[in-house]
């Protein structure tokens, strides 16, 4: 008997500590979901998105520029200043990753695309005014050779179709027409709509163009699978944890890029491996001399930056008094709103706090320029 109730008595206090264990593996379940899966959020982007994938309506200029400048740091693994500039050579922008990475697509696909390079301008001007209507990349054009070779006409074995390759039901969920009488997959302004909505949702969830030409290719799901078991939302990390497929699909999208931009005569070395890709503080056209001390230059950050940033607000989000990063950054707003690249100069510290709250800071920027925008009344008159 004292065995049996021994037994009992086991069995209950297993029992009692069972559901703490169940829910122990809960809780480790959600942390390493949180590591390594779930990509940040910003509700204000995402929402901005989301109005855009189910307007049907032109977009406001004010919206547009605010997705141009979101989307624009999607590239922020493949160049260094976030977007290709032809006026400097290409290996010193961007990621020495991608430049060994494609040397060998180069070998055999170099001719070809030179060929499609002279014949493709009319395609690619389309296509440029229409990412630019969603304030997407131009860069993304590119991957419309990759899928087609720009063909309308051209059909995957998959029952893909277009110049974006739309399979049928993807193309229903993004207002193209696919029955036995007409298929808009083919026409190039519908289909080219269609798809930068189509972008504009995997950038949401993905937060990275490499990632998201990855996930055209193969599926959101696998990318996220290949987050997962990488621990790491960084294309050059977790390629090889992607389907072959996808991870090449990725290595034409930017050897497209290259000699479409360059013409496979850049006036740089391709595969110079002494570029420092981590150093995202190159001259810039326009150079600013702060007044700093001896101490301060040897505890100096330096960070290109452009778009539509604001002194206040990024001295008010690193609790720097705005006279001091004034000094530090001199005519910092009016080199931004030339357009021109300006290079941020922080304490250490500060600029570790700016790094990890740029999303934010540049949203908060956004905001004020959308606040502050002038708007038309009814009597003709402008007000702010």
């Amino acid at each position: 008997m004292k065995k049996k109730y021994s037994i009992v008595f086991f069995s209950i206090i297993i029992g009692s500590f069972s559901p703490m264990l169940i829910f122990a593996n809960k809780i480790n379940f959600q942390k390493e979901k949180i590591d390594t899966v779930v990509i940040p959020v910003n509700k204000k982007e995402d929402k901005v998105i989301d109005e855009v994938i189910e307007s049907k309506k032109p977009l406001k200029k004010e919206k547009v520029e605010y997705l141009s400048q979101v989307t624009k740091y999607g590239f922020k693994n493949l160049f260094k200043n976030y977007s290709y500039n032809a006026s400097m050579p290409y290996s010193s922008q961007v990621n020495p990753y991608a430049e060994n990475y494609m040397q060998d697509y180069l070998k055999s696909h170099t001719k070809y695309l030179q060929h499609l390079k002279q014949t493709s301008v009319p395609y690619f001007n389309l296509i440029d005014g229409i990412l630019a209507q969603y304030g997407l990349p131009k860069e993304l054009k590119y991957l419309a050779v990759i899928e087609s070779n720009l063909k309308s006409t051209a059909l995957s074995s998959a029952g893909a179709l277009g110049p974006w390759q739309f399979m049928p039901y993807t193309a229903r969920d993004y207002g193209l027409k696919v029955n036995q009488n007409e298929d808009d997959r083919t026409d190039y302004y519908k289909s080219t709509n269609a798809a930068a909505r189509y972008l504009l949702y995997l950038y949401k969830e993905l937060k990275d163009w490499l990632l998201v030409i990855a996930a055209y290719n193969g599926g959101p799901a696998r990318v996220y699978s290949a987050i997962k078991k990488s621990g790491s939302r960084n294309f050059w990390d977790l390629q090889y944890y992607l389907p072959e497929e996808s991870r090449n699909h990725v290595k034409k999208f930017i050897a497209t890029h290259y000699i479409m931009e360059t013409g496979g005569s850049d006036n740089g070395t391709l595969a110079d491996t002494k570029f420092n890709y981590s150093n995202l503080a190159g001259q810039d056209s326009l150079i600013t001399t702060p007044s700093l001390s001896d101490s301060e230059k040897v505890n100096l950050a330096q960070m290109k930056v452009s778009g539509r940033y604001k002194a206040s607000v990024i001295a008010r989000n690193i609790d720097m008094d705005i006279k001091n990063f004034n000094r530090y950054n001199p005519g910092f707003d009016e080199v931004l709103l030339k357009g021109d690249n300006y290079n941020l100069q922080l304490p250490n510290d500060k600029m570790a706090l700016f790094n990890a709250n740029k999303y934010p800071i540049l949203n908060e920027c956004v905001q004020q320029l959308l606040e502050s925008a002038e708007i038309v009344t009814k009597t003709g008159y402008k007000k702010k």
